[in-house]
Formats: C-alpha cells, sequence, structure tokens
C-alpha cells in the first residue's frame, strides 16, 4: 500500500516538473545589441601617410623599430600590477558566473544526522511503562528546488555571462592604456637623454665662443662687455642640464614603476639603445566604423548595459509567484522501544516526504515596481553612458589624427630652420674672427641654434607622443590576447594553496 501511495506522489510530481519547465519564460526586455553610429569617413581631410583603408597592426609599438622599446612593452603587460588586478578581476566575474549557474540547480540541499541520548525524569508512571535512559539516532536529507519558471536565475546568468564578458573588456583596455603609457615614458625618457645632449654641445661651444673673446679682452682687441655677454650665455645654457637630468630620472622612475618594479630597474635596459623612436612612415589607421569595434572600452560600456537589461529581467520576476518542489528522505531508530542503531537501516526505519508550494508576494507590488524602475533607470543611464564612450571615442580619434598631421608637419619645418640655424651659427663666428661684424651676431645666432636644436627635439618627441595617442585612440594592441588574461605564476600558486580553484585558473576567458 506504501509503495503504491509512493508510486502515485512520484508520478504527480513527474507531472508537475514537466508541466512547470513546459511553460519557463524570462519576463523583462531582451537585449538587442548596439550598433554604434560612425560614419563612412574621418571627418578631417586624412594627409599622405595616414592609410585609411589599410589594418591596423596589433603589435603597432614594434612599427617603431626599437628593440628596447619591444623588450619594455613586453615585459610591462607581463609585470604591471594594475594589470593583473585587472586579470584577477576577470577570475572573480569568472567564479560569480559559476555562482549564477549553479543557481539552476536544487537551490536547498541539506544532509543532517543527530544522535541524542535521552534520560527522562524519574516517574512513576514512566518506571511502570519501562521507559528509562535511551539513545535516539536520525539520518536524513532535504532538498528543495525552485523552478525557473519566469526566467530569475537564467536572467541572472545572462547579467553574470554579460559582466565576465565586460571584465575581460575591461583587461583588454587596460593593456591598451599601459602600452600607450610604456612607449610615451620611453619617449620622454628619450627626449629628455636628446635635450640634455643638445645641452652639452651648446655648453662647448659656446665655451669656445667664451675662450676666444677671453682671449681677445686680454690681447686689448675687444671690450669687457662680449666676454661677460659670451659668459652669460655659457652660464645659461649649462644652467639646462640640472633640469634637465632630474626630468631624466622621473620619466625613468615611471618607466620602472610601469613595469612594476623600483626605480633603477630600467637603467641596464636602456642603456642599450638611444635616440627617439622613429615614427613609422606610414600609419595604418582603418575606418571609424573599425575603430569603434576595436576599442574595448566600447565593448565594455555595451556589456555593461547588456547586464543591467539582464538585471532589470531579474529584478521583474518578484512580480510574479515562485513555484518550488521540496522533498526530504530520512531514516530513524532508537527510543524507549530499545531498537539500535543497526535497525535505522531497515525498511521500517525509512520515511519521505515530497510536495510543492508557490510564494507570490502581492502585498509588496509597490516596493518590487520601485525596485524594477530604479533597475530600469541604470539600464538606460548605461545606455547613455554607451553613446556617451562612442562619441568620446570619435573625438579622440579625430583629436589624435589632427596632432599628429600638425607635429610631423612642424618636424619637417624645424628641421629645416635647425639647419639654418646652424649655418648661421658658423657664418656669425667667420665673419665676427675677420673683424666683419660684432659679437652680438655671434650671440644672437649661438641662442637661435640653441632654441631651435631643443624646438626640434621637443616636436620630434611630441609627434612619438601624437602617434601613440593616436594609436591608443584606435584601440589596438589587445588582439594578441587568444585566452583567459594571464597571471602570474607565483600569484597563482599562492591562490592554490589557499583555494581549490580546479579549472578556473585555466582556459578560455570568453
Amino acid at each position: 500500500m506504501k509503495s503504491r501511495s509512493a508510486g502515485r506522489t512520484i508520478r504527480h510530481l513527474s507531472l508537475a516538473i514537466t508541466l512547470i519547465l513546459s511553460a519557463c519564460t524570462s519576463v523583462g526586455p531582451d537585449f538587442e545589441p548596439l550598433l554604434p553610429e560612425a560614419d563612412t569617413d574621418w571627418p578631417i581631410p586624412v594627409m599622405q601617410g595616414l592609410e585609411p583603408a589599410a589594418v591596423v597592426p596589433v603589435r603597432w609599438w614594434e612599427g617603431f623599430e626599437d628593440p628596447v622599446l619591444n623588450e619594455l612593452v613586453n615585459e610591462a603587460r607581463s609585470q604591471n600590477l594594475q594589470v593583473e588586478v585587472a586579470a584577477l578581476r576577470v577570475l572573480e566575474a569568472r567564479a560569480r558566473l559559476g555562482i549564477a549557474r549553479g543557481s539552476s540547480y536544487p537551490q536547498t540541499q541539506v544532509a543532517a544526522g543527530d544522535a541524542s541520548y535521552v534520560s527522562p525524569s524519574e516517574s512513576e508512571l514512566l518506571d511502570r511503562l519501562g521507559i528509562g535512559n535511551f539513545w535516539q539516532y536520525s539520518l536524513g536529507a532535504t532538498v528543495t528546488w525552485e523552478a525557473d519558471f519566469w526566467g530569475r536565475y537564467r536572467r541572472g546568468i545572462e547579467a553574470a555571462d554579460a559582466s565576465l564578458r565586460a571584465s575581460v573588456a575591461a583587461y583588454d583596455q587596460a593593456v591598451v592604456l599601459l602600452t600607450a603609457q610604456v612607449v610615451s615614458a620611453y619617449s620622454a625618457v628619450r627626449e629628455a637623454e636628446e635635450q640634455m645632449r643638445i645641452s652639452r654641445e651648446n655648453t662647448a661651444l659656446q665655451q669656445r665662443s667664451y675662450e676666444i673673446t677671453q682671449v681677445l679682452y686680454r690681447n686689448g682687441e675687444e671690450s669687457e662687455l662680449d666676454m661677460q655677454q659670451a659668459l652669460g650665455q655659457l652660464l645659461g645654457t649649462q644652467a639646462t642640464i640640472p633640469v634637465l637630468e632630474t626630468a631624466l630620472q622621473q620619466a625613468r622612475n615611471a618607466l620602472s614603476s610601469l613595469l612594476g618594479q623600483p626605480p633603477g630597474y630600467v637603467d641596464n635596459i636602456l642603456a642599450r639603445g638611444e635616440g627617439l623612436p622613429v615614427v613609422p612612415a606610414e600609419i595604418a589607421i582603418g575606418l571609424p566604423t573599425d575603430m569603434l569595434r576595436r576599442r574595448p572600452d566600447v565593448r565594455q560600456a555595451e556589456l555593461f548595459a547588456m547586464s543591467q537589461s539582464a538585471i532589470v529581467g531579474l529584478a521583474t520576476t518578484d512580480l510574479y509567484p515562485s513555484f518550488s518542489l521540496f522533498g526530504t528522505l530520512g531514516v530513524s531508530s532508537g527510543g524507549p522501544g530499545g531498537t539500535s542503531f543497526g535497525d535505522m537501516f531497515s525498511s521500517d526505519a525509512i520515511a519521505f516526504t515530497a510536495g510543492s508550494n508557490f510564494v507570490w508576494p502581492f502585498l509588496n507590488y509597490d516596493r518590487i515596481r520601485n525596485n524594477i524602475r530604479i533597475e530600469d533607470a541604470r539600464l538606460q543611464q548605461a545606455l547613455l553612458g554607451y553613446r556617451e564612450t562612442v562619441v568620446q571615442a570619435a573625438r579622440e580619434a579625430g583629436d589624435a589624427i589632427a596632432g599628429f598631421m600638425g607635429s610631423r608637419a612642424e618636424v619637417r619645418i624645424l628641421g629645416d630652420a635647425v639647419v639654418s640655424a646652424q649655418r648661421a651659427n658658423e657664418l656669425s663666428i667667420v665673419r665676427y674672427r675677420e673683424g666683419f661684424s660684432d659679437y652680438q651676431r655671434v650671440l644672437d645666432s649661438q641662442r637661435r641654434l640653441f632654441s631651435q636644436q631643443q624646438r626640434y627635439v621637443a616636436s620630434q618627441a611630441s609627434m612619438v607622443q601624437d602617434a601613440v595617442a593616436l594609436y591608443k585612440a584606435l584601440g589596438g594592441g589587445w588582439e594578441d590576447r587568444t585566452s583567459m588574461p594571464p597571471i602570474d605564476a607565483e600569484n597563482i600558486d599562492m591562490m592554490r594553496q589557499r583555494t581549490n580553484w580546479d579549472e578556473l585558473l585555466i582556459g578560455e576567458a570568453e
């Protein structure tokens, strides 16, 4: 009789499960992929040397053909602390996705056992009934499963999955920014070195001029004024060297920190090369639509909106009743009758219950609807944030193109200006020695030469910085990642010693 009743109960539960699963749906908005509006061409005319139709190289910094720079970028990408924090956030998001996926299975799974010794109080009635001290044993399991009738758990998985992919995009964006920062810091180091070289060369040049005026003054051929003017200009040029030494050390320290290392780490690496990076003659910039598809921050903004859309659906499920199935299975023995622990596994000791219930918080509708409104407002903010990201991306790319074209034209002009200033300085010294002009011409020509050389180096460095800004605006430099963002081996070992990570530290990120 008991087995027939159990069979009917199981059939009813199976029927209920089938009906629930067949009726499952997902409430709330379904996210549609966002298609950014972009022009088919850049808004400003592109000069020769920028190729809109070409594909932006993945490892764009290698176009500078500087082995030292390549080494620094590769080392920074593997050692930078902020980038590794971004990689750990990806790992965190993977674990959160695992939690969301686990919610689809029975939400309550409890196994419990009990052994207790009972000593009743002394009583004549209990003595007559033969009830004395005894042991009680029980062992059971309870399972509760809420059917995903309205898509609560599916929406949670959607939100967690979008958050995971957004964390990967954030990692890619961190790599893009780090690469640009390393190239910029390296350029600052080489610029300071070049400026220091120019200062020392001009110091030597002006030292010779000062010595000439000194000899002429002692021989009575020139006045003391020429000598003092030459000395003043020499000292002014020498004064630029300590400032440049400070700037150089600060730039080196910044570069070391980008590699996750203390000051002084990059000194030996930098000693293996010299000179500013040479900007490629041809730079591929692609088209605006390519830029928006490539940039990780645009992708991150879209995935954030996708996650928030799923959260709106998750909040909406609170408006509807939840349906749950539950069951318990247990065994027990012991008691006043004198049964033992071994009797717990006999058929008479087995008991089970099964059933279903539903919960409908209809009296909380006002609170639930306001919570949905909060999440919907956040979704709209995310959508507007995506549009703002697209607009800023287009502006950054346009500014970078304009800046690069301007700096390249300036470098070309200043290069000619330096050649002219060098020739003028040579002629002024010759005319002064031959007595055809006064020393003021020499002072002016040397001052202009030093100034033009300084401007030329600064302009070359600015062109490198503008090229870096252009590559950063185009969003390149992350595409060579094919799997989960890397984490330092020592940190992985440390984490495995603390926690069982299984396969979460291995495998694809998306």
